[in-house]
């Protein structure tokens, strides 16, 4: 008997270890990206004020707790937002242009300006953030970053340099929310 009770602890504890769950949303262990196989780097909840935004989740080749490592390493990679509550596209946008300036350079963001204005058009595309939607960044080498709501592709912005430079927004010196960085590292 006692070795059932262990048996059925251990496969439900086996059960449970293929799959993090973060404020009320479970989040893959890995991910597939442009047939590349990614694993889930780390996640956490964004909060604002009092309430519980999305969780952000970072999808990587191999696990680091580097964030120029995350930023700037080779490979396909994924931010993913689960909404936890919605939020208009103005101020998703707001959100995304705080960022982007608060942890890149004039010049860095002058010469991604073209693709910063290509994102912001496609975050609005979608109108309203719902509750329970998911947003993915996926970023392909040599093609660019496709921004995709509820799985459907809305566009790829070209180039490495803007996907560094979004992924400062979560994990860049100025992060949007430090405990989010920390959480998406692995911390």
């Amino acid at each position: 008997m006692r070795k059932l009770v262990l048996l059925i602890g251990l496969v439900g504890f086996i059960g449970t270890a293929s799959a993090a769950e973060v404020g009320g949303v479970k989040i893959a262990d890995t991910a597939s990206v442009g047939g590349s196989e990614l694993v889930l780097n780390g996640a956490g909840i964004r909060t604002r004020v009092i309430f519980k935004v999305y969780v952000g989740s970072l999808y990587l080749p191999k696990k680091t707790s580097d964030a120029a490592t995350a930023i700037g390493g080779e490979g396909a990679k994924r931010v993913q937002l689960n909404m936890l509550r919605g939020v208009s596209a103005n101020d998703f946008v707001a959100a995304f242009t705080d960022g982007l300036k608060a942890n890149n350079s004039e010049a860095d963001l002058a010469a991604v300006k073209t693709q910063v204005d290509q994102f912001m058009t496609i975050m609005r595309s979608f109108g309203d953030a719902k509750e329970g939607n998911v947003i993915t960044l996926d970023y392909l080498p040599g093609e660019g970053t496709v921004a995709s709501h509820e799985g459907k592709p809305l566009g790829t912005i070209p180039g490495a340099a803007f996907n560094r430079a979004l992924l400062k927004i979560w994990l860049g010196d100025k992060p949007i929310q430090a405990s989010l960085k920390k959480s998406m590292l692995g911390g």
